[in-house]
């Protein structure tokens, strides 16, 4: 199948990358990356690197490339919290849309500090609440906080899965099949979060519309 094929050669990109000298740099860019634009999750080349590692006998390096990722990831964060707290509403307005920015406002009112932990450690876009953290001026301390337990919590968990179970996870994800299902469900994992965030804010500029008219009337 043309996309298992596809998704086969994303694992050979990842593990070669995984024997380069260059991997900590390279895993680092990928979780900065993320954490402000989301263009590719750094979860997959965490775990092809961790994966490579388990499979020569070193599933210890699991955790430095898992600390790597997380610094990565919160510097990445942090570098958005200052974009949204010296760009503003306008910035944030014109990365995500104008309906995001009162969705998120809703989401931080409602949870606070605990929006970005969620957003940190489940599929949901990172990046949207590293930039809105620093629109709404969160305690940048708490930000980063919340932002090394949740990134933590993530990729540290992958290391600790393939620490244990790494030989095993590695012969089962050596059929391309396998690694291109597992793959699919991750992606969609990630589209579905970023689809409810989008309906979400939808559904709270609807509502907000709504009570502006009604006040009006």
């Amino acid at each position: 199948m043309w996309l298992f094929s596809r998704l086969a050669a994303l694992k050979n990109w990842g593990l070669a990358w995984s024997n380069s000298p260059f991997a900590p740099v390279v895993l680092f860019v990928n979780a900065w990356a993320e954490a402000i634009l989301f263009p590719v999750p750094p979860d997959l080349l965490l775990i092809a690197m961790c994966l490579a590692s388990a499979s020569v006998g070193s599933a210890w390096l699991s955790f430095p490339w898992a600390l790597v990722c997380t610094v990565g990831s919160v510097t990445g964060g942090m570098t958005g919290y200052f974009i949204g707290l010296k760009g503003g509403r306008p910035i944030a307005i014109r990365l995500y849309k104008e309906d995001k920015v009162h969705a998120a406002d809703k989401l931080y009112e409602k949870y606070g500090v605990w929006a970005v932990a969620i957003a940190g450690f489940t599929p949901v876009p990172y990046c949207v609440f590293t930039v809105l953290s620093g629109v709404l001026k969160m305690r940048f301390l708490s930000f980063v906080i919340v932002s090394i337990l949740s990134r933590a919590a993530r990729f540290f968990l992958v290391a600790t899965l393939i620490f244990f179970f790494g030989g095993r996870v590695a012969d089962f994800l050596k059929d391309d099949k396998r690694f291109g299902l597992l793959t699919i469900v991750f992606i969609i994992l990630l589209i579905g979060s970023y689809v409810l965030l989008h309906m979400y804010s939808k559904h709270h500029a609807r509502k907000l519309k709504e009570r502006e008219q009604a006040e009006k009337e």
